[in-house]
């Protein structure tokens, strides 16, 4: 057993030097409700298009299913934690709301680079293997980083801690060491129901149940297909992720934007983009604007999808030389959701033209 709690203690200091606000450790066998409850939730579909997470689900229900030489997890959180308040724009229907945690740069590659800073470190002091990963491998991070102690699960199915709130990123390491494992993070919800309750599309069905065909997060970025009719109304001048149930979560309250990683800090033109210059961008112009950012592994057409349903939803005739041009697009998707938008934007009263553009 590799039980020394001075190398834990250089692993958390080290990882608190890169960046890194939370570091615990738990067995790779400590969270084994996770994969059946991953089965039921795939059993009813709730998964929708995301046909990766049944590809690879008997490696993801355990890391030792995965890589059956892993005996250590060690999980880190990042914060995003933002300065402003993130529903600010619901407001402003001639701008669209991007997720904070898409706002500054791709968190893939900041994570992973600290991961990998950190897997050298533990290497050079503990000879041993090991594997990194941040949320592209079947892996649970939520279920894992709780059993590690670094936060709970809550309600919104994502992880909170009463330290930092729920603007985390989450990576995972896994080792050959046996390590003492921490304490697993308790429960602290209570009986808070505020990110169920703002949920625009009642995507959830009860406390850690959710249905991903009805997410705003799942429509915008990993759905490829038209967004269902019934739901687009409720998305308003979303057009990248969702953040209303991390939003109004009351730990948030202690989550200090002081310890936010600098590069995850919001970049103006992803912050408050005009509808009318999104709609206007062709494939180069989405690469260029979205460079380094997660937001590029969508795709322009999936964007202007998204545009076009948040210009339908803006009352604002002023966009309806922004949305013509995509009637004609030869993506039956963007043509349709084009349509949709130019029929709304018919019914709407004239004086929404001093709407903002």
């Amino acid at each position: 057993m590799t039980n020394s709690a001075s190398l834990k203690e250089a692993i958390r200091d080290e990882a608190a030097r890169l960046g890194f606000v939370s570091c615990g450790f738990a067995r790779a066998d400590a969270a084994p409700d996770a994969g059946a409850e991953l089965k039921r939730w795939l059993a009813a579909g709730h998964h929708g298009t995301m046909g990766w997470m049944a590809e690879r689900a008997d490696q993801r229900v355990s890391p030792t299913a995965l890589w059956p030489e892993a005996r250590s997890v060690i999980a880190l959180a990042m914060s995003y934690a933002p300065a402003s308040n993130p529903l600010a724009l619901a407001e402003e229907p001639g701008l669209g709301r991007v997720s904070v945690y898409a706002q500054g740069g791709d968190y893939h590659k900041t994570v992973k680079k600290g991961l990998k800073a950190l897997a050298r470190f533990i290497v050079d002091r503990a000879p041993s293997e090991l594997k990194v990963f941040v949320d592209t491998a079947p892996v649970m991070e939520k279920p894992l980083s709780a059993a590690a102690g670094i936060g709970w699960q809550g309600k919104h199915t994502n992880l909170v801690s009463r330290t930092h709130g729920s603007w985390l990123f989450l990576g995972l390491i896994l080792t050959s060491l046996e390590l003492e494992p921490d304490s697993p993070e308790t429960d602290h919800c209570g009986s808070c129901t505020r990110c169920l309750d703002v949920c625009p599309t009642q995507a959830f069905d009860g406390a850690r149940r959710i249905d991903a065909r009805r997410c705003i997060s799942y429509l915008t970025i990993e759905h490829d297909g038209p967004i269902p009719t019934e739901y687009r109304k409720a998305i308003g001048n979303r057009i990248y992720g969702c953040d209303d149930c991390l939003a109004v979560c009351p730990w948030n309250r202690f989550a200090g934007q002081a310890a936010a990683n600098q590069a995850f800090l919001p970049r103006a033109e992803l912050a408050a983009p005009r509808l009318g210059d999104l709609l206007a961008l062709d494939d180069a112009g989405f690469r260029a604007m979205f460079a380094g950012s997660a937001i590029k592994r969508i795709g322009v057409k999936r964007m202007v999808r998204n545009c076009l349903i948040a210009a339908g939803n803006s009352g604002d005739p002023g966009l309806v030389d922004k949305v013509r041009p995509h009637l004609a697009d030869p993506d039956p998707i963007v043509a349709e959701a084009a349509q949709w938008a130019m029929e709304q934007l018919a019914q709407a009263p004239s004086s929404a033209a001093t709407q903002r553009l």
